[in-house]
């Protein structure tokens, strides 16, 4: 081959791997969203539902990102494990979607995880809390836009022990998959660090939509632990609330811990008494101690509220992260490719390196696509001003404080966790005002 034909062949070759890597500016940024819209998570899932739409359509007022509007296309979780990964598949493959936002449930969060990496297509888990997630393999195309379990649960401990320190005895009610077993092994690993002669006195694991927790609620009245903790979530925990003021459990002088319990204060009204620890999967919740005033945040309460009827619950700020986490992962993109679209690598891979902020915290994300969520917890107090049960004695606790460190895992690291953190400075309770 002569000179001639050789710089020819090397030009063409470059023209090719150029236009083969160029981005195409779409005309509208199609996503998918998994969510429950149907079964008991739907009182969960619903209501994201309605945040998604309501970002989605102050993106698009906004300019979209990019100059791009958003299409969202939402799958049911309800509709069980293989539908919605069916659905999950066309979306993408049918439709072309690159950028999926899920999931709610732990165990779809692991399922889709895999399938995303092979499809090459972004996703974003949006409320899912195992901490195996991204601790056990590292995903080039997957990432969280708030915290997992090991945050929830090391921040819930250290709240307990703040409340409560004197107590002897423990049992848990939680529901039977991976969330279930996944935060209870956290929440006692990281208990006997400060308490290691803390005794459990009952280990329940009822299947997932359970309508029933008699057999559950005989063993507490019995049993009489000083403490019972039940990470249940949605229709579940709402059905276990219900059932144990009904039978006069939390009259007993049991102090019960449920971490999620902020997104069903409103649904259970008087159901839920004063002084029970209840977590916000987050630090968002509408009467925020530090933003509840702020003009964004009262802004997306009035709109979620006049779509609703109801204010909304950590799962509707989950939803809004991950939403506000894509548009800044995509400009975050944009302006490193020199204003040109990004490419779903050069997205996934600005996700990494960025911090944003909705109606809480700064969200700080990481290299394995972890992203740091502060954590606000509470004690239920009933005022006058509201049907229904507030937060009190609230506290943030920093995510740097209650987050495993990049490469390691959650069940050996809390082992290794220093009592001396229940001195920080920054763990002090704000009254409700």
């Amino acid at each position: 081959m002569n000179t001639f034909n050789k710089l020819l062949l090397a030009a063409l070759i470059s023209g090719l791997s150029l236009t083969s890597s160029a981005q195409t500016k779409p005309t509208e940024l199609k996503i998918g969203i998994t969510t429950f819209m149907s079964g008991p998570a739907s009182v969960f899932g619903v209501p994201a539902k309605a945040a998604a739409e309501l970002m989605i359509d102050d993106i698009n007022a906004q300019g979209g990102i990019g100059g791009v509007k958003l299409s969202a296309t939402f799958i049911d979780e309800g509709a069980g494990a293989d539908k919605m990964l069916s659905e999950y598949r066309r979306v993408v493959q049918e439709m072309g979607v690159k950028t999926m936002i899920a999931s709610i449930s732990s165990g779809n969060c692991n399922t889709v995880a895999p399938v995303a990496e092979d499809l090459k297509v972004l996703n974003i888990a949006w409320d899912c809390g195992t901490e195996k997630l991204l601790e056990e393999k590292r995903y080039q195309y997957v990432v969280r836009t708030q915290a997992n379990a090991t945050t929830e649960m090391v921040a819930t401990v250290l709240y307990l022990l703040k409340t409560k320190p004197d107590f002897e005895t423990i049992a848990v009610v939680n529901q039977d998959y991976a969330w279930g077993r996944d935060s209870w092994e956290i929440f006692i690993n990281t208990l006997r660090v400060f308490k290691p002669n803390v005794k459990v006195v009952a280990e329940m694991f009822p299947k997932m939509g359970a309508a029933d927790f008699s057999t559950e609620l005989s063993r507490l009245q019995a049993m009489k632990p000083d403490v019972v903790l039940n990470t249940s979530w949605g229709g579940d925990l709402d059905t276990f609330v219900r059932q144990a003021s009904q039978r006069g459990v939390f009259e007993q002088k049991t102090l019960f811990v449920l971490p999620l319990l902020e997104s069903s204060l409103e649904r259970l009204g008087t159901a839920v008494p004063a002084g029970v620890i209840a977590g916000a999967r987050g630090d968002h919740y509408f009467l925020h101690p530090e933003t509840k005033n702020d003009p964004k945040h009262k802004a997306f309460i009035e709109k979620f509220k006049a779509k609703t009827g109801a204010f909304p619950i950590y799962s509707t700020y989950h939803m809004a992260q991950a939403l506000v986490g894509l548009k800044t992962g995509y400009e975050k993109a944009i302006k490193a490719n020199g204003g040109k679209w990004p490419s779903t690598e050069q997205v996934a891979e600005a996700m990494r390196t960025m911090e944003f902020k909705t109606y809480g915290h700064p969200i700080r994300m990481r290299a394995d696509g972890q992203g740091l969520e502060d954590q606000l917890l509470g004690l239920t107090k009933r005022v006058p001003q509201y049907p229904f049960a507030v937060l009190d004695k609230m506290m943030i606790v920093p995510a740097e404080l209650v987050t495993t460190p990049v490469g390691e895992k959650s069940p050996a690291w809390v082992k290794t966790i220093n009592p001396s953190i229940l001195q920080n400075s920054a763990l002090k309770m704000v009254d409700f005002k």
